[in-house]
């Protein structure tokens, strides 16, 4: 069973740091492609960040230059180290597993960006 469990969210002031943490299970993690997505309140699920299984990475433009994604395939887990935030990067963020046609998803961790 595929299961995906973030966890690092929380409330934190403009200019702050984070890291946000995904653990996984029940599948060969090494192999697949992992992406964050975050999720505002009235907004589509957007696309943050991703990293292949080679290790290449891509972002939103929104974050590049401020988020960093990466890997550990010991532990079957990938991060998302987020500096410099913003009041707009305030969401619920999602780790995300594509295999085959299908998503596996975590429940979420909230990112709260408030003085």
């Amino acid at each position: 069973q595929v299961q995906l469990v973030e966890s690092g969210g929380g409330l934190v002031q403009p200019g702050g740091s984070l890291r946000l943490s995904c653990a996984t299970s029940g599948f060969a993690f090494s192999s697949n492609a992992m992406r964050w997505y975050r999720q505002a309140p009235g907004k589509e699920r957007e696309l943050v960040a991703g990293i292949t299984s080679a290790g290449s990475t891509n972002y939103a433009e929104s974050v590049k230059g401020r988020f960093t994604i990466s890997r550990d395939n010991a532990k079957n887990t990938v991060y998302l180290e987020m500096k410099n935030l913003k009041p707009e990067d305030t969401a619920a963020y999602y780790c995300n597993a594509r295999m085959m046609i299908i998503n596996y998803w975590g429940q979420g961790t909230q990112v709260t960006v408030s003085s």
